[in-house]
């Protein structure tokens, strides 16, 4: 079973590979942070501050906006209907999937995070951190946003209504992941309060959404 769910998330991060999903998530990551200084102006202090929070709220949309095709495509051609029907938990596929999609779109943006945040006049310090926050907290992005997939797939529907359905769902991972890189960078507040926080909404979230997003893939096969 290890190797089936290994060969799922390995094929889903190839496919989203090849279809340009990781390109254009990067893309748009780094449009919303090269943007961002143009309007809050040459404020570097300002910049600097307010860095941590631009890259988690970059890093959101990007990752949102990468997951519409992750079971559309399956449900299109059929391959939905084997996934449900195979000796695998239609559940563990929906972590597997969600495991490659991560691999294949968040992993890069936790990457390049660093180097965008220089562009931020974000201090060394908080460069590692904001890196920390978004290896811990994307995961739980991606399974709350595969979770709006999935529904969408059983409703035929998606694009924007994916981000518009798990939106509230993100806002406490980016509240505890925010906090966490403030912590370090401004203080007094403690960093491990908040971080711990996030970890515990990342593996909350891996628990939960492989059954949501289950059950409703099931609703679409029916």
């Amino acid at each position: 079973m290890i190797v089936a769910l290994a060969a799922i998330a390995g094929q889903t991060a190839r496919l989203t590979l090849k279809g340009g999903g990781a390109l254009v998530g990067l893309v748009f990551f780094l449009a919303v942070v090269v943007v961002v200084p143009f309007g809050v102006g040459p404020d570097l202090k300002l910049l600097s501050r307010i860095g941590p929070a631009v890259l988690w709220i970059a890093a959101l949309l990007a990752t949102l906006l990468n997951l519409d095709r992750l079971f559309r495509d399956d449900r299109d051609d059929g391959s939905l209907d084997l996934l449900a029907l195979s000796d695998v938990p239609l559940g563990l596929t929906v972590l597997a999937k969600c495991v490659g999609a991560w691999l294949a779109t968040g992993l890069p943006l936790v990457v390049v995070s660093p180097l965008l945040g220089l562009l931020l006049g974000i201090e060394p310090a908080g460069l590692g951190v904001s890196a920390l926050t978004l290896l811990v907290g994307t995961p739980a992005l991606t399974f709350i946003g595969a979770t709006g997939a999935a529904l969408m797939a059983a409703l035929a529907r998606g694009g924007l209504l994916i981000a518009v359905a798990v939106l509230p769902f993100t806002i406490p991972v980016l509240i505890f992941g925010v906090s966490a890189s403030y912590a370090v960078l401004v203080g007094p507040a403690p960093f491990l309060p908040p971080f711990l926080i996030l970890v515990a909404l990342t593996l909350i979230a891996a628990v939960i959404a492989p059954v949501a997003g289950a059950m409703a893939l099931r609703i679409a096969v029916e």
